[in-house]
């Protein structure tokens, strides 16, 4: 008969394993479609910031070209509007990279080798990295790249038309005065007005176009050639 102590260390030491190895595919199944999710969910996030954007500057465009009488500096609370909606938009980026990182991992290591011949995965180790950032999630790609990411691709242009739009509201509307004079918002002159917008349109366009090291993935991007496969 064994001692009660020897039996009682041994269930401390050797603890039995809950998880068998045939239940680990229903398990990583659950688990993609659960990221898959909330992949779809914080999508959406970002795409009704970027609506939000949209509207807001339609309504400002509308205002402050249907009638001389209106106001220039509110395309330029237009311009602060977006920014803070820029901001807002690549926090959510932020998170929505984290859910998009394990949905990719998921797909290539277990998916791509099932289906691989060779039934070989990219990362040996994918099941401890899954692990650790399901113990303890952490953003792939800092707030920096977010932020550039996003004005590249949206923030980009829409700040463009912002102001494009404010030049000529300046040109066209404050001939009379001068672009300068007209640009004069209270008791702060044209020129420091003017100055702040360069200064402001200046950073976001070094912050977006200095090179710097990739953090998040990319293999779309990463690819030499274009359409080496189509459905």
């Amino acid at each position: 008969m064994p001692d009660s102590a020897d039996t009682e260390e041994s269930l401390v030491t050797d603890p039995v394993d809950d998880t068998s190895t045939d239940e680990v595919p229903s398990v990583l199944t659950a688990l993609y479609r659960g990221e898959v999710d909330r992949v779809t969910t914080w999508r959406g996030r970002l795409d009704q910031t970027t609506n939000w954007t949209v509207t807001i500057i339609a309504a400002v465009l509308t205002w402050v070209f249907s009638s001389p009488d209106n106001p220039h500096y509110l395309l330029l609370i237009g311009m602060l509007t977006v920014m803070t909606f820029h901001a807002v938009e690549s926090r959510r980026y932020q998170r929505y990279d984290v859910w998009r990182a394990r949905v990719r991992l998921l797909e290539r290591n277990v998916f791509a080798a099932a289906i691989d011949p060779a039934n070989r995965a990219d990362h040996d180790d994918w099941r401890e990295e899954l692990g650790a950032d399901l113990r303890r999630p952490a953003f792939k790609s800092p707030f920096v790249e977010a932020y550039a990411r996003r004005y590249r691709r949206v923030y980009l242009p829409l700040q463009t038309v912002l102001l494009i739009a404010w030049i000529v509201r300046l040109t066209v509307f404050g001939a009379d005065q001068g672009p300068l004079a007209t640009a004069s918002v209270v008791q702060i002159p044209g020129s420091v007005v003017v100055g702040a917008v360069v200064a402001v349109y200046g950073a976001m366009a070094v912050i977006a176009f200095w090179p710097r090291e990739r953090k998040a993935t990319g293999e779309m991007y990463d690819r030499d050639m274009e359409g080496d496969w189509k459905p």
